[in-house]
């Protein structure tokens, strides 16, 4: 997308959302903005940390957390970076630590340079509620891409801000017609199933789901036709 225009205008949802694909898997770092107030959560920025911040400084916001939904090297490649400009507390899940401080097997995988790291501020559970400005998210767990994979949910009435639809950024857990891989470190299908159908499925099916790559869907979309999610019966 065009790096000047929100993922979808104020106006209809409510919120101000910046979708910027970064690194060399087209990681989804997600920008979520309080329109009045200008505070911002940043989710998953990957890399090219320039262009997240001068996102940021264009649109006039300030960062009040970096929050990581796994912690594979495509996703907190910037984390230590942004944290250096912005100050904002860098949260993950426990289960991710290791995984985390492992950048180097990472790289190595990849054939590039590890990352610089940085300490986590904050460590996730299910079910906390992350709070800036006037919006709000809920953690939710959802192991299987990696043992600490987390989502962050936003219903419509979270929050003192009305969103036009509930929101849900779901790292590589869940992705139009597919679902996160789980033949990489920590990775389990039986896992990542249970945290689809038993948490991410209850949600309302006009959900808005970010995923960690590629487009945007809806729960009811992924409910009536992801081959992972289908029933068979």
């Amino acid at each position: 997308m065009d790096d000047l225009t929100p993922a979808v205008g104020v106006e209809k949802q409510g919120f101000l959302h910046i979708t910027i694909p970064v690194g060399m898997l087209q990681c989804n770092c997600s920008i979520i903005g309080d329109p009045v107030t200008r505070e911002a959560l940043v989710v998953d920025p990957g890399d090219e940390v320039s262009r997240i911040l001068d996102l940021l400084g264009r649109h006039k916001l300030t960062v009040k957390a970096i929050v990581s939904t796994h912690a594979h090297i495509d996703h907190v490649g910037g984390l230590s970076k942004l944290y250096k400009y912005t100050g904002a507390p860098v949260m993950m899940h426990r289960e991710d630590l290791p995984l985390y401080q492992a950048m180097d097997v990472q790289a190595a995988f990849l054939g590039v340079m590890p990352p610089e790291i940085t300490d986590v501020h904050q460590l996730l559970t299910d079910g906390d509620a992350l709070q800036w400005g006037s919006l709000e998210a809920t953690v939710i767990h959802t192991p299987g891409h990696t043992p600490g994979s987390v989502s962050l949910y936003m219903p419509p009435d979270a929050g003192k801000i009305k969103l036009a639809a509930p929101q849900l950024f779901a790292g590589d857990t869940l992705f139009a017609g597919s679902i996160g891989r789980t033949d990489l470190w920590g990775g389990s299908m039986e896992e990542i199933l249970d945290s689809l159908r038993g948490k991410l499925m209850a949600l309302p099916d006009e959900t808005v789901v970010h995923p960690g790559h590629g487009p945007t869907t809806y729960i009811g979309e992924e409910r009536q036709s992801n081959p992972f999610l289908v029933s068979r019966d």
